[in-house]
C-alpha cells in the first residue's frame, strides 16, 4: 500500500509523513494529501486551526452538558407540577404517577425521541472530532501534539468551569438518562 510518499504536488515535492517523532513543517501532510504543507506559513496556518478546532470541540462539549441540565430541569418540573396536581387534587389524579411528560413507567427520567436525537447528534460530533484529533496525534508532530494539549487546556479553562450538583463535574452527562 503506497502511503503518499511517492505521490507528488505540482511544485514536485512529496509528502513527509513519519510514524515517529518529528517536527516536520514543510511538505508534512495530515489525514490527506490534500493537507500536504508546503510553506511554513501553511503550517502556522494549520496550528491556528487545530487550536481553534479543539477550543470549539471544548464549547461544544460544554453546550451538551447544558443541553442535558436543562432537559433534566424540565423534566424535574414536569414531575413537581405532576406531584402538585396530584396532591392538591380533591378528587386526585388516578393512575397518574406513572405518567410523565419524560419518564417512563416507574418515574425515573427517560428523554423524548427528539430529545435523545439532539444528545446523539452532540455526542457524534464529540466523537468525530476527538476521532479525527487522535489520527492527528498519530503523524506524531511535535508542532500538532504541543497544540493539542495547549489547545485542550485553554478549551477547558474557559468552557469547563460549569459545576453539576454537589461540586462535581458532569461527564458528558452521565446523571441524565
Amino acid at each position: 500500500m503506497d502511503m503518499g510518499s511517492s505521490s507528488s504536488s505540482s511544485s514536485g515535492a512529496s509528502c513527509k509523513i513519519s510514524m515517529l517523532w518529528n517536527w516536520y513543517t514543510v511538505d508534512a501532510c495530515f489525514l490527506s494529501k490534500q493537507w500536504h504543507i508546503r510553506t511554513v506559513g501553511a503550517y502556522v496556518g494549520s496550528l491556528i486551526a487545530i487550536f481553534t478546532w479543539v477550543v470549539v470541540l471544548e464549547a461544544f462539549r460544554r453546550l451538551s452538558r447544558e443541553y442535558d441540565r436543562r432537559i433534566m430541569m424540565e423534566w424535574n418540573s414536569s414531575r413537581a407540577d405532576v406531584e402538585t396536581n396530584t396532591h392538591d387534587s380533591v378528587k386526585g389524579l388516578k393512575g397518574l404517577g406513572g405518567i410523565t411528560r419524560f419518564g417512563n413507567s416507574n418515574g425515573e427520567f427517560q428523554p423524548t425521541h427528539t430529545q435523545q436525537l439532539i444528545r446523539s447528534i452532540f455526542h457524534t460530533v464529540q466523537f468525530g472530532a476527538g476521532y479525527l484529533l487522535m489520527l492527528l496525534a498519530m503523524y506524531y508532530n511535535g508542532g500538532i501534539i504541543f497544540v493539542i494539549f495547549v489547545s485542550t487546556f485553554v478549551g477547558y479553562f474557559i468552557s469547563g468551569r460549569d459545576m453539576g450538583a454537589g461540586g462535581s463535574q458532569s461527564e458528558g452527562g452521565k446523571e441524565c438518562c
